[in-house]
């Protein structure tokens, strides 16, 4: 999990909230808001809670909203595991920062969005072929 930042047509902040499964290399969700905070991030951690399931493990760099008070309760009142990279070192989430790449090149950069609804509207188009036209490791269960 990861935040990816990038502008509007008139240069307001859009974060986007990356999740991406580790085991599967599935996009699972790109939230797009004006800004994240660790209650927001439990908030769609929730969401995914209810249609997927709960991870096992959660792995995110140092970011405020990671960090946070709500994360830590949420994580613990679900038995989810926290496990934060060491600052200055993305490769220990590489395949995030991979698709963080994949995200910036073949979408962010390819648009000048004028709302933020025109993102996220092109973001989860982007996800969705992302998912269905890309292979992905198969989950090991």
């Amino acid at each position: 999990m990861d935040v990816v930042f990038d502008r509007t047509a008139e240069g307001r902040a859009i974060k986007c909230l990356v999740i991406v499964d580790d085991a599967t290399h599935e996009a699972v969700a790109i939230d797009v808001e004006r800004a994240i905070s660790g209650h927001g991030v439990v908030r769609v951690l929730d969401r995914l809670a209810h249609s997927r399931g709960l991870p096992k493990v959660i792995r995110t760099d140092n970011g405020k909203e990671f960090c946070g008070k709500a994360m830590v309760a949420w994580a613990h009142a679900n038995g989810v595991q926290l496990r934060q990279i060491q600052p200055g070192k993305p490769n220990q989430n590489a395949y995030v920062e991979s698709f963080n790449g994949r995200l910036r090149d073949e979408c962010l950069n390819e648009h000048w969005f004028p709302t933020l609804l025109h993102a996220r509207t092109e973001i989860e188009r982007w996800r969705r072929e992302y998912n269905e036209h890309r292979p992905k490791k198969q989950s090991a269960e």
